[in-house]
């Protein structure tokens, strides 16, 4: 066992925030809450249609290229002179 002592509790300083700035906090809050909630939705609607799929057999598209660049002569750029 270790025998050292504990240090002392340090005393914290609290403010009180204002009531707009509270009720600010709060919606802030709940916008994070519904917006991560929104996406978690949709990430359980994403697994459920690829689950859909492979019970169905559907296999995936092999003939479609995966590429972020498309063939060709690349597009030149405008230099904007400002």
């Amino acid at each position: 066992m270790d025998n050292t002592p504990e240090p002392a509790a340090v005393k914290m300083n609290t403010e009180r925030l204002p009531v707009g700035n509270f009720l600010k906090e709060v919606a802030r809050g709940i916008g994070v809450t519904l917006g991560l909630g929104l996406l978690w939705g949709l990430e359980i609607a994403r697994n459920v249609y690829f689950r859909a799929l492979d019970a169905m057999g559907v296999k995936p598209r092999r003939n479609r290229r995966a590429s972020a660049f498309p063939p060709g002569q690349p597009k030149k750029q405008r230099v904007s002179q400002s």
